[in-house]
């Protein structure tokens, strides 16, 4: 009998399948191994949070490239914000996790060179969440070259950079010389066109 099948039933509510714990109701098994659409998966993706800034999810920070399904089978391509970036293996679990717990028969999630993730991919949902975790969002351009930082927490352009480098590879340390507070800035990483 398949593993999709339910096997016995616990109570009136539970169901158990092979090799599951117990506590399962029909429901869930129910959402087990049916096909997802993309636009399913889309969703599901969107509640996957970036693991070092919990209020952004890859979606809105631009990290999903391409989201295929076949036969059941979802493969998902991202695009790393740096390639060097220690939490690449925590957001392929948490990927996987969530749409394999939304059902998805298998899922494959790989990590693209190309196209070179940009910070312009950025959502605007996604920055106005940076800010209010208070992370200075990068900006869309940099005509001049020059990088104007914007204050998360009083919007003020009155600011200095402290240090380049910050808690991660994609943020900087500055400080608003408008309400005295320290902040991080998320590096901006734009190809010239």
């Amino acid at each position: 009998m398949p593993a999709r099948c339910l096997l016995k039933k616990q109570n009136d509510a539970t169901l158990a399948a092979p090799g599951s714990q117990s506590g399962k109701t029909a429901a869930d098994w129910e959402m087990r191994g049916r096909i997802m659409t993309k636009e399913e998966v889309w969703k599901t993706l969107e509640l996957v949070k970036d693991p070092e800034i919990h209020s952004v999810s890859i979606v809105d920070l631009g990290m999903v490239e391409r989201v295929d399904v076949h036969d059941g089978a979802v493969s998902i391509s991202l695009l790393p914000t740096f390639l060097g970036c220690p939490a690449l293996d925590i957001i392929r679990a948490k990927v996987e996790e969530a749409v394999k717990q939304a059902g998805a028969l298998a899922v494959t999630v790989e990590f693209l060179r190309h196209p070179p993730w940009t910070s312009d991919r950025i959502s605007e949902a996604g920055r106005e969440r940076l800010k209010q975790f208070g992370i200075a969002p990068p900006p869309r351009q940099m005509p001049s070259g020059a990088w104007q930082v914007e204050c998360p927490y009083c919007g003020a352009e009155r600011t200095v950079m402290e240090n380049l480098f910050g808690p991660t590879a994609c943020r900087s340390l500055f400080y608003c010389k408008q309400c005295k507070n320290p902040f991080e800035a998320m590096k901006p990483v734009l190809v010239s066109r």
